[in-house]
């Protein structure tokens, strides 16, 4: 089953206009009127660089890039973050590729997403050495507090008619979703108050924030009314509000919509004081109606030409429905988290497997009698997360597996997967005392052994709120072979793969 966005919304007050368009062609049409106008061009959360079922992917987004620059209208071209990871290249290219994508119709402003740093650190900065376009991060410092090299925090973008003051917000929590290193990440909202007085000090117009934020923090900036338009990333929705004083967009996921936002610009005096005014006009690209952009389509294809070779070899037949819904992984027990986690506690020979329901990512259904395939592998395990064993004590195993099951009504990506244990959860009783009961191989959990547990290195690292599994590891760097790998292993080991609930995790 394919998925457009969690939530498609189209929302807006007084003053806007929206206009679902055909496409980049439909949307190269500037609206008539001797008003100044610039537009704001957004997109965000693209991971896969090839369309799905005729919509999204890089080549159909850098057709409407570059059909939106042509209009002639001044225009600023927003990434709201997450290009490099998951997807199936990325786990042998670390992203690379989406970057040299990315440079074919570059951005004007890219903020990092959390998925730019699953790879970590040192892969990090090799990305944003490749690209060609300006990396912007205003929250995020080195260790010792200096801006981070080939970043900045925000400037003043001169458009001719309107100077756009421009700043980016990167995901605060990051560090607990991904592999960071050291990089210090500051608060949202001290990071908007800084950089918005600042932009204004140095004659800003207007303000546009562009943001790689949870919905939360998208909401409490907005009411903050501290900046004029925010961008934004990392929900995958398609949403647009107005409420007459400020804009918020996002632009869904894969590069199925990109939305631009037409501001029609005049300066008003009000108590001798002149300001810059702006009416806002929403056209949503559809990508169906757009005709791939040949260059990017061309080199999308290479790609997945070498992908086909290596990825297409069948590993297992799978005899019912297989679930690999994102909704569906982080909110209960399911088949696919089963069997990853066998399949490192098989490869580790453990008395326990644990993985985070945020390592897989294929977001689709199986049907009976599917083949699975090295590519299907892969696609749900993208990250390049690699098998680790840690040693374990019983109260350490049950406070990891608090942390799971404390974000389950939020679909969080920490919801744990397991293999040898029965946990009982009741998720009405406050998080950090959910978990009712714990058995291991049958046998209740003792909090004084100390168990052997298969888990994934992101988590042993503290990733996803998981700090117990390596608090008393002895050696965090300890890396075996790939999850993925150990999953091709396990499922070519079954031959055939029946889907089922076996009771492993059980929510009250």
């Amino acid at each position: 089953m394919n998925r457009i966005s969690r939530r498609d919304t189209l929302t807006a007050g007084l003053g806007a206009g929206i206009a679902a368009l055909g496409g980049a062609q439909a949307g190269a049409q500037a609206p008539g009127g001797g008003a100044a106008m610039v537009t704001l061009l957004l997109v965000n959360d693209i991971y896969k660089m090839g369309e799905e079922n005729g919509r999204g992917g890089f080549a159909r987004l850098n057709a409407i890039v570059r059909a939106e620059r042509a209009r002639g209208v001044p225009l600023l071209y927003v990434h709201a973050g997450d290009m490099f990871s998951p997807s199936l290249m990325s786990g042998f290219d670390q992203g690379a590729h989406t970057v040299e994508l990315c440079n074919m119709a570059p951005p004007d402003v890219f903020v990092p997403g959390n998925h730019e740093f699953d790879f970590g650190p040192e892969a990090y900065a090799q990305r944003r050495v490749q690209s060609r376009f300006p990396w912007y991060a205003s929250n995020m410092r080195a260790a010792d507090g200096s801006l981070l090299p080939g970043h900045e925090d925000g400037r003043i973008v001169d458009l001719g008619v309107v100077k756009l003051g421009v700043f980016g917000v990167a995901l605060p929590n990051t560090p607990e979703v991904s592999s960071t290193g050291d990089i210090r990440f500051l608060p949202t909202m001290e990071t908007v108050r800084r950089e918005t007085a600042r932009l204004r000090r140095e004659g800003a117009d207007l303000v546009v924030c562009c943001a790689h934020t949870d919905r939360r923090e998208d909401d409490e900036i907005v009411r903050s009314r501290l900046v004029d338009v925010l961008l934004t990333g990392h929900d995958h929705d398609l949403a647009i509000t107005y409420d007459g004083r400020t804009v918020m967009v996002e632009s869904s996921e894969e590069g199925y919509y990109v939305t631009a936002i037409d501001l029609t610009l005049n300066r008003v005096t009000v108590d001798g004081v002149t300001r810059m005014a702006f009416t806002p006009a929403f056209r949503v690209n559809d990508s169906r109606h757009v005709t791939p952009d040949p260059e990017t389509l061309q080199r999308v294809r290479q790609y997945e030409k070498v992908l086909s070779e290596e990825l297409d070899v069948e590993v297992a037949t799978v005899t019912g429905e297989l679930d690999t819904r994102t909704a569906s992984v982080r909110s209960g027990e399911q088949a696919i988290g089963n069997l990853v986690a066998d399949a490192m506690r098989r490869a580790a020979g453990t008395d326990i497997g644990l993985t985070n329901a945020g390592a897989i990512r294929g977001n689709r259904i199986y049907p009976a009698g599917h083949r699975f395939t090295r590519r299907d592998a892969l696609s749900e395990l993208p990250f390049g997360n690699r098998t680790v064993v840690a040693k374990v004590s019983g109260a350490d195993i049950r406070q990891a597996l608090e942390n799971g099951v404390s974000q389950v009504e939020q679909r969080a990506g920490r919801f744990p997967h397991v293999s040898n244990l029965t946990v009982e959860v009741d998720p009405r009783r406050p998080a950090g005392s959910r978990v009712v009961s714990v058995q291991v191989g049958g046998q209740p959990l003792d909090d004084d052994r100390v168990y052997s547990v298969a888990t994934n290195d992101f988590m042993l690292r503290g990733g996803d709120g998981y700090t117990t599994l390596g608090l008393r590891a002895p050696d965090k760097d300890v890396q075996g072979k790939l999850v993925a790998l150990d999953l091709m292993e396990h499922l070519r080991a079954l031959g055939t793969v029946a889907p089922r609930i076996e009771g492993r995790i059980i929510l009250r």
